[in-house]
């Protein structure tokens, strides 16, 4: 079976992060899903064209991109992206020509590079939609993606139920335990015949204090006070989780937002998956971001959309980059834009969205 999942990078770039998530993925998905290195190419062998071959059995490719992607040069000074038979502009131009899925996925707060920072073959890479696996959130980020791969390739039998990186609580023994238990010692039955008749007097007095209090005391536990003292944190995470399809709706910004902020969001659910279709307040009609689907674990769903935007006052497209973070509270959503426009400085707003009407 050809592998599904291609993850191309630069050693100079994003080697430790590019072997951290192949490790990941092979995990969830088998050895035979997941393809990472070209460098065993046999001796004699066209490079190019047997990089075209193993793109080529792939479903997705996960083009791995750093802060200096695009602007790595080689020994001669010359910028890699520009070298016809680097091997990274080969492995992405052959996936976008084959119309092969293409995720960027940044690391290191990356930004997506501008399409004149790409040559012909690669421009089309600029619009693809990109996500971000930072050092900090690296075990739900890159469980998110894992979830999102499902659509290009099926989990391998023997690695279906393992978690990506689970966090779980280990019992170590006590320091200094003895090896083995010593042998019983032989004890006198006097003091055991003691301890029961010391034993007996005091349940007689437990029972003597129990039956002089009983009319003071309730007799059972109200149910929701059983619920309290049972519950586990576990069950707690659960009921704050909620379904999917609970939130299939068109959602309305609830504050007043200026040109080309974010206004309302459609949205229709699969399973686990969120189909989110972001629009922005422009004029005279709507800007359209895009439709997206994105996996949601039963508490938040994280996306980011890259595209071209209008500016404001001087009406030039401009590129920018909005990740969404959609979390319900309440009947309501919380939906948090972290964006970065071409020229512009970072940013970040939180807003409420409700049911449209």
């Amino acid at each position: 079976m050809g592998r599904a999942i291609f993850i191309s990078y630069r050693r100079d770039d994003t080697e430790g992060e590019a072997g951290r998530l192949f490790d990941d993925l092979v995990r969830a998905y088998g050895d035979n899903s997941v393809f990472m290195d070209v460098a065993g190419i046999n001796p004699g062998i066209d490079f190019r064209k047997a990089i075209d071959d193993n793109v080529a059995t792939c479903g997705v490719l996960l083009a791995m991109i750093g802060p200096n992607w695009a602007t790595i040069a080689n020994s001669s000074g010359t910028r890699r992206l520009d070298d016809p038979n680097d091997f990274v502009r080969l492995e992405i131009g052959s996936a976008l020509a084959r119309d092969i899925a293409v995720i960027p996925v940044l690391v290191h707060e990356a930004k997506m590079p501008a399409p004149d920072q790409l040559p012909d073959n690669l421009k089309n890479l600029a619009f693809r939609n990109s996500v971000e696996i930072t050092h900090a959130r690296w075990n739900s980020d890159v469980q998110l993606l894992t979830q999102a791969l499902g659509q290009y390739v099926a989990s391998s039998s023997y690695t279906s139920t393992e978690p990506v990186h689970a966090t779980v609580s280990v019992q170590l023994p006590p320091p200094n335990a003895p090896d083995h238990h010593p042998p019983p010692v032989r004890k006198s039955k006097t003091p055991l015949i003691a301890g029961i008749a010391v034993a007996a007097v005091l349940v007689i007095a437990a029972v003597v204090f129990f039956a002089g209090h009983h009319s003071h005391r309730t007799a059972t536990i109200p149910n929701s006070a059983q619920s309290a003292t049972s519950s586990s944190p576990a069950a707690a995470d659960a009921a704050t989780s909620v379904a999917a399809s609970s939130l299939q709706a068109r959602w309305k910004n609830s504050a007043n937002i200026d040109i080309n902020g974010l206004a309302w969001l459609d949205i229709t659910a699969s399973g686990d998956q969120l189909s989110i279709h972001p629009w922005g307040n422009c004029e005279p009609t709507a800007c359209d971001w895009g439709q997206q689907t994105i996996a949601f674990d039963g508490q938040k769903a994280t996306g980011t959309w890259n595209f071209m935007q209008a500016g404001k006052n001087s009406g030039k497209e401009k590129q920018r980059v909005a990740t969404l973070t959609v979390v319900p509270a309440n009947g309501a959503l919380q939906v948090t834009v972290d964006s970065t426009t071409e020229g512009k400085p970072e940013s970040q707003h939180q807003f409420t969205f409700t049911r449209s009407q």
